[in-house]
């Protein structure tokens, strides 16, 4: 049968045939730059600057950059996705999406020469610092601050947890309290910065995970960071709204992500239950297994539309909360319910260290808890309904 790889969305009524030939061009880029180094890029535990810089020339870190581009986005995160490889999807996605859609959203003309610029170029890496020990998915328990001295510069002390790309970046999208909330308003008195790597008292410190390995993923110390009032990114002591419209895009682009996933992890299983013979006959002889197959191609073809479409309803200005949630929940979910059969089927030597099955299993768990937790994503999708 056709692997899941290969199913068309054409008839898709936002997708065109040019976008199904820009996905051949993206996966053959794809191919290229990210496979060969990726086991590499996942042993150190970063990609290179190199890898960077070849990432940018070939124009993959600045694909659907602006809004009503969005679709040729959308097929290139899948195809992110479709490598195989959670910790570098989400360095990249993180970089060239979700920190720099703060900049481009609610930066001012010469922050965005400053910093988008130079991020496309892969001159500069990005990375988004929101969430704390205390403060993952309930960011109102944040208590980094930024002091503000008389010349309306800021100074920052506190931490940040779990952040993508923290060893090398060069700047940080940093979530701040710039005041004491109102009451009952807890994210109230909250504001974003771009925190420049270079400057003095930034520490960082790494933070294995299970899963994510090419991630880069760090605790990042500020003590009494110095600021100047030109890295406020938009108004201060918005950082709720700024976060309610940003958050929505970065589970859009989570979800895409999973999506290529997906297709990746089953390409695997139907490749080992299609050689892997047991009495003679191979695995997918086995009724019983082309039904949970079955059962997983139908989710993942409707779920691949709905993307689309809450892709589509970006381009258009149209993306809501409950979409987004509602995307990257299945998707995120999805992920893990087909790694883990991916484990299943190829035995023993699926849970051996190093495996693909064992590490996609080890990445899928990952993606339900970044950019918000299933649970969270459940509540907000329950209060929209």
């Amino acid at each position: 049968m056709n692997s899941p790889g290969g199913m068309p969305l054409t008839t898709a009524p936002y997708l065109t045939e040019e976008h199904h030939e820009f996905r051949k061009f993206v996966r053959a880029e794809l191919e290229t730059v990210i496979l060969p180094r990726a086991a590499h890029w996942e042993r150190q535990g970063k990609l290179s600057r190199t890898g960077w810089r070849e990432l940018a020339g070939r124009g993959l870190l600045s694909i659907g950059d602006t809004r009503d581009d969005f679709l040729r986005g959308a097929i290139y995160l899948e195809e992110l996705g479709r490598t195989g490889y959670s910790g570098i999807r989400a360095a990249i996605a993180v970089h060239a999406y979700m920190a720099l859609s703060y900049i481009d959203l609610f930066g001012t003309e010469e922050q965005r020469l400053t910093y988008l610029a130079t991020a496309r170029q892969g001159a500069r890496i990005a990375a988004l610092a929101l969430s704390e020990a205390a403060a993952g998915s309930d960011l109102r328990q944040v208590r980094t601050t930024a002091a503000q001295a008389a010349d309306g510069s800021y100074r920052i002390n506190g931490e940040k947890c779990y952040v993508v790309n923290g060893s090398q970046a060069d700047f940080f999208v940093t979530l701040v309290r710039t005041r004491e909330p109102l009451v009952g308003k807890a994210l109230s008195g909250a504001s974003l910065l771009i925190i420049d790597a270079a400057n003095e008292g930034i520490r960082r410190v790494p933070q294995p995970m299970a899963g994510w390995q090419g991630a880069d993923i760090c605790r990042i110390e500020f003590a009494d960071v110095a600021v100047s009032p030109g890295c406020l990114l938009g108004r201060r002591d918005s950082a709720l709204l700024q976060l309610m419209q940003a958050l929505n895009f970065e589970r859009l682009v989570a979800g895409l992500l999973a999506v290529g996933g997906i297709v990746y992890c089953l390409d695997l299983v139907e490749s080992y239950v299609s050689e892997r013979r047991v009495h003679d006959v191979p695995l997918s002889a086995n009724q019983v297994i082309r039904h949970q197959l079955a059962d997983f191609y139908a989710d993942l073809e409707m779920l691949r539309h709905y993307a689309y479409h809450a892709a589509w309803l970006y381009s258009r200005d149209l993306l809501d909360a409950r979409t987004a949630s509602i995307l990257k929940l299945k998707a995120t979910e999805l992920a893990i319910a087909v790694a883990q059969k991916c484990v299943q089927y190829h035995g023993a030597r699926g849970y051996l260290r190093g495996s693909a099955a064992s590490r996609l299993y080890c990445d899928a768990i990952g993606a339900t808890i970044a950019g918000g937790a299933s649970e969270l994503l459940r509540e907000l999708i329950y209060q929209d309904a």
